[in-house]
């Protein structure tokens, strides 16, 4: 989740989820820097979020659903585990 949560990465996410797009695509419809880009993209894909695909000179960049879709099912446990206990009402006493 801490991968998703900085604004930048979560845009870039967003765009990818839509189509396969290059840095310079990416540059042009986030505004960031090409450094700065790089640098989330590289976060990005050591956490299994996105993948590469090599096209001459230029990399593209595509969304790796799997990665999303484990963290969703993680947090839909979550939610089930929360309603079904009612853990708002069961207090562990101090």
């Amino acid at each position: 989740m801490r991968i998703l949560a900085d604004p930048l990465r979560m845009r870039i996410v967003s765009l990818l989820a839509r189509e396969t797009l290059c840095t310079t695509h990416l540059m042009e419809e986030t505004g960031a820097r090409q450094t700065n880009l790089s640098n989330h993209l590289r976060i990005l894909r050591e956490a299994g979020v996105v993948e590469t695909e090599p096209c001459g000179r230029f990399t593209y960049y595509r969304l790796c659903p799997e990665a999303l879709e484990a963290l969703s099912e993680s947090l839909a446990d979550l939610v089930t585990t929360a309603r079904s206990t009612d853990a708002a009402r069961n207090r562990r006493p101090c």
